[in-house]
């Protein structure tokens, strides 16, 4: 569900250094939020401080939010803290094969720039004659 950013109450957090948010930032401009911050139903934050501050920087005026009903406030950090220890970050191989296969998928083979090539050449000879525009 889409929430306004201005809405979202923020109290005391357990990580308290949201650290460098370039990365995020600029993830977030690229491929939109791939994953939703979580809040309870009073809209206070749970989770995805970071999410959430990225998208105040970058200027959203909404965001996507999952929200569950928890009043416990052991329950509330206990969520907390599972949402961020339970990530499991790249090993250094894990990370280089990804980066090979992204490398060799955005790299067109032989055939498909000769063929990007000569559409081009058609396009230039071609594009100015355009039927549609009749």
């Amino acid at each position: 569900m889409k929430i306004k950013v201005s809405d979202i109450i923020i109290k005391t957090r357990a990580r308290e250094d949201i650290g460098d948010l370039d990365s995020l930032m600029e993830s977030m401009a690229k491929f939109g939020q791939l994953h939703p911050i979580i809040l309870n139903t009073k809209l206070q934050l749970i989770a995805g401080n970071r999410r959430l501050e990225s998208a105040k920087r970058l200027g959203w005026q909404m965001i996507d939010a999952n929200i569950i009903d928890v009043k416990s406030k052991a329950d509330l950090l206990e969520i907390e803290i599972d949402e961020n220890m339970q990530r499991k970050d790249f090993s250094e191989d894990d990370i280089a094969e990804a980066y090979k296969k992204l490398a060799r998928l955005r790299k067109k083979n032989i055939f498909v720039r000769f063929f990007d090539w000569i559409a081009g050449i058609f396009k230039k000879l071609f594009g100015r004659y355009n039927t549609t525009d009749t």
